[in-house]
Formats: C-alpha cells, structure tokens, sequence
C-alpha cells in the first residue's frame, strides 16, 4: 500500500480504532499524552513524521534543524519537535506557521509550547498540536541538536516516517512498518462499532449490544 494510500484511510478511521489496533498488532500504546493536544483548530491530522531534537543551551541559537525541514519537507509533513516535555517554552510560533503553511505542510506536533495563538488562528488556521501556550522563546533556553532522528514524546518513540494521526481525542503514532495492518485492523473495528451502535439503538440495550460484540 503507498503512502498516499495509508493517509486517505487513515483519514477516514477513527483515532480510537487506531489506538486500539495498534495496541493489538504493535503489543504496545501508541497514543501521546493527554496534555499534547489540539491548541488551534480541531482539524484531523495525518501524515507522515519529521523530527526535531531540542535540549538545553545558555547559548542563544535559532531553531536551525527545525527552520531548515520546515523550508525541505515533503507537502504534507508533520513536523514533530521533541524538547522532554519542557511546557514554558515556545518551540512553535507565527513565523514558523508561515513557513509550514508556504510549504503545505500537515501540522506541527510539539513536546513543548506553541505561542502567537490568535496569529495562528487568524491568518493561517493551522493544525498545532501541542503541551501548552506560552509566550517564551527557546533563544537563550534551547537549541536544536538534530533532524529527522528518532525522538521520544513522553515515552512514545517517534521515527521519521512514522504516520502521525490526530483530532480532538488525541494523537496515535503509527509506525510505519506497522501501518497497513493497522489501518486494516482500524477500519475492522470501525465497522464492528458502527454495527454494534446499530444494535444497541434498535435493541434499546447496551448490554446486547455488548453481549454480541464484546466491545465498550
């Protein structure tokens, strides 16, 4: 299955679906933490990772890694930034949104903050997904270290490659050895729930539902 393939289905399953069948093909959780969620829009992401590495610095550096995939990116990245959680400093701002937006990139997923909100959301209704809104910059805080390597965000390793999807329930990393059989998985459980939902509506009763698909 091509990559294009993957993300149009990805596009039409259920973020719970691929929680739950990466769960079962990966034997591990693939979702992010609650707290690295939708700060912009409420758009579905997917698309396919590129990675940043950030760590602390007094030096005052811009985000060279991150500048330079945002402008060499593929249409259609997700620009992953992994900066150990630090949650009072902005690794995503106005111009950096100009730039992703110029080059059709998906969204951008940050272990860090995102700032100028209202800009975002005025002039280019962008996908951010990040751990929290502040004001500060990494200049003089952190630089980055590297690009497309393989990060972590709250303990979800993160490979360039991997197929980054998204909405208002969270985020599931899907790596991308893994990915067309957990689209297949997905799109299975996808139609179990719509039948089981058919069920319980006509039948007035959860627990029948439950008792003839086994899923809550």
């Amino acid at each position: 299955m091509t990559l294009d393939q993957l993300i149009a289905g990805f596009r039409e399953t259920a973020i719970a679906s691929c929680a739950d069948a990466m769960d079962q093909i990966a034997g591990r959780r693939g979702y992010l933490a609650h707290a690295i969620k939708p700060r912009i829009n409420d758009k579905k992401i997917v698309g396919p990772a590129v990675t940043v590495l950030e760590e602390a610095t007094e030096e005052s550096h811009p985000p060279t890694h991150a500048i330079e995939l945002i402008d060499s990116s593929e249409a259609g990245s997700v620009i992953v930034i992994s900066i150990d959680g630090e949650a009072d400093v902005a690794v995503w701002g106005g111009l950096m949104t100009a730039g992703a937006v110029a080059n059709k990139l998906e969204a951008a997923v940050l272990d860090g903050a995102v700032r100028d909100i209202t800009e975002i959301r005025r002039d280019y209704d962008f996908p951010v997904y990040a751990r929290s809104a502040s004001p500060g910059t990494t200049v003089g805080r952190y630089k980055t270290v590297a690009a497309n390597v393989p990060v972590k965000l709250d303990g979800i390793e993160v490979n360039p490659g991997d197929i980054m999807v998204g909405d208002v329930d969270g985020i599931v990393v899907i790596p991308r050895d893994h990915a067309e059989e957990v689209l297949k998985m997905a799109r299975e459980i996808d139609e179990r729930e719509a039948e089981q939902a058919r069920l319980i509506t006509e039948a007035g009763s959860l627990q029948e539902g439950l008792a003839k698909y086994g899923r809550i």
